[in-house]
């Protein structure tokens, strides 16, 4: 359920934001790289910034801000409605029975959303192009792929999952911190996305600083 929520239902916002993504770059980019007479450099500005920075950051920031805030809101409602007592005295363990699922829900929708999002702003991309300056498929894919290194796609992956645990990981924590009245479960929800925003864009920065060292 966690991964449907997750992933599956937000696969519509994440093609549309994927492809606006791609849809600027080729646009600047075809209008700008030529007037340097670096037209070649086009490819590996869309892998830098669609498959390296901006394609995990924003992913993560969209299951933020629709399954976090969801995940805060669910806990911290059955936290006032006893229920975690309940699991606690039929001998069920919360942290496996509910933190867990949502963790590895969230963290491989993550990387699932990722390579969906990748998918879409580098097709996007050369749809769009065929508006402007038409580029033949197999060189433009050709071009991406040789502007494609090893590295990329492990620091792009590596972002999936830690930008996954940390939203999750933060979601739940403030679900788990409502007490005792309702009101504190939409300002839970707030703190989590608030929270979980700059959570990712520290790691963001570090991950890109220790790719670059």
């Amino acid at each position: 359920m966690q991964i449907l929520f997750t992933g599956v239902e937000a696969l519509a916002v994440t093609a549309v934001l994927a492809i606006g993504l791609g849809a600027v770059i080729i646009v600047q980019g075809t209008s700008l790289l030529p007037q340097f007479g670096q037209q070649q450099l086009l490819y590996v500005i869309l892998i830098t910034v669609i498959t390296r920075e901006l394609g995990p950051i924003l992913t993560a920031v969209i299951v933020a801000a629709r399954s976090g805030t969801a995940i805060t809101t669910e806990i911290g409602n059955m936290v006032i409605n006893h229920e975690i007592e309940a699991y606690v005295a039929s001998g069920i363990n919360p942290i496996s029975y509910l933190v867990v699922p949502r963790f590895l829900g969230v963290v491989i929708s993550m990387v699932v959303l990722n390579l969906y999002f990748n998918i879409f702003g580098l097709l996007g991309s050369w749809i769009i192009s065929q508006l402007l300056q038409p580029i033949e498929f197999f060189h433009y894919f050709h071009g991406l792929f040789s502007a494609l290194s090893v590295v990329d796609v492990f620091s792009s992956l590596v972002k999936s999952v830690v930008f996954g645990a940390i939203v999750s990981t933060v979601s739940t924590f403030h679900g788990f911190r409502v007490e005792r009245s309702s009101t504190e479960v939409p300002q839970m929800a707030i703190k989590s996305v608030g929270q979980g925003f700059i959570l990712l864009m520290v790691a963001n920065a570090l991950i890109t600083l220790v790719y670059y060292l």
